[in-house]
């Protein structure tokens, strides 16, 4: 007779067999006798050090001056350019290389990282005016310090302007992976494809979502659940569905404020400059400049006042 240790053993084999049988069964869910891609860890890490650049001081190292700032950044700019290009390089194999055989991976990744690298100032420059938008529209904010380090919007709009600098530059892959972290902490998910202006400040944040084509004007504000989403999909002469990036997601014009939780869908709605729309509007068409959108006014019916022994029964009445 078999001990239990053997016989469990013996289950644990079967299981593995059926396992490793799956990835042929299944073989879009494997990676398997192929380059590597590019890595999880890696890109986090990556990111790190280049929020790091973006607001020094606010983070990994304290105590930097005028006087060791050059020597500091010099020093982690050489260790995320490595980093990075091996990590686009990977990309790129998997993208560009094998389809394209006079496609230098190599040289485009030192190409490609090199001129990411010398957006980061543009990038720094548009964040400040995110941030002294942070501080104008929430008067519960104290000042940058507390926008900096502590407002989950600006996290999730920082990571978007690495990312998106990085989609614009054909980069397959890490833009996707690096907004999906700042989603997964934050709840605010954008798309590094969007195109959004300057100023932009989303309050509370949690539950926003911004699609791939969604074209946002300067000094635009959102609050909390708000959806620019797709209203439907292109589709081919199959059925099946059009992958890309023409235009799903709506055009919100300068100084727009939408409220929370409303939705605005369609590649063709266009939110008017200096529009407002209120909490809780589903919008699919285009609102004029200067608008003000909002629902009517829900019926509301308040109770008589009741005392605690009738609470109490009409509670054990529900239950």
């Amino acid at each position: 007779m078999p001990t239990d240790l053997e016989t469990q053993q013996g289950e644990l084999q079967k299981a593995t067999e059926l396992l490793v049988a799956s990835y042929s069964a299944c073989g879009m869910l494997h990676h398997l006798g192929h380059r590597p891609l590019p890595n999880r860890q890696a890109v986090a890490a990556i990111l790190g050090d280049l929020t790091e650049l973006v607001y020094p001081g606010y983070g990994k190292r304290e105590n930097l001056t005028a006087g060791n700032i050059g020597y500091y950044v010099g020093g982690l700019m050489e260790s995320v350019y490595s980093a990075l290009l091996e990590q686009v390089k990977r990309a790129h194999q998997h993208e560009r290389c094998e389809d394209d055989a006079d496609f230098d991976c190599d040289r485009e990744a030192r190409r490609t990282v090199l001129d990411f690298l010398r957006r980061l100032p543009h990038i720094r420059a548009v964040l400040e005016l995110d941030v002294e938008s942070a501080y104008r529209g929430d008067p519960a904010a104290s000042g940058h310090h507390e926008i900096i380090f502590s407002y989950p919007g600006l996290e999730a709009i920082t990571v978007y302007r690495i990312a998106h600098e990085l989609f614009r530059l054909k980069v397959k892959y890490i833009p996707r992976m690096m907004t999906e972290f700042a989603h997964s902490k934050t709840g605010i998910d954008i798309h590094p494809g969007a195109n959004i202006g300057s100023g932009f400040f989303i309050d509370h944040g949690t539950g926003v979502v911004i699609g791939e084509t969604t074209d946002i004007g300067e000094n635009v504000k959102l609050y909390q659940g708000v959806t620019l989403g797709a209203l439907s999909f292109d589709r081919d002469e199959s059925g099946e569905l059009v992958h890309g990036s023409y235009k799903r997601h709506p055009t919100l014009k300068d100084n727009v404020v939408i409220y929370a939780n409303a939705t605005i869908l369609g590649g063709q709605t266009v939110i008017g400059e200096g529009s407002v729309v209120g909490s809780n509007v589903w919008l699919t068409k285009s609102v004029a400049p200067f608008s003000v959108v909002v629902l009517d006014n829900p019926q509301h019916k308040v109770k008589g006042v009741k005392t605690r022994t009738e609470m109490q029964a009409e509670l054990m009445y529900h239950i």
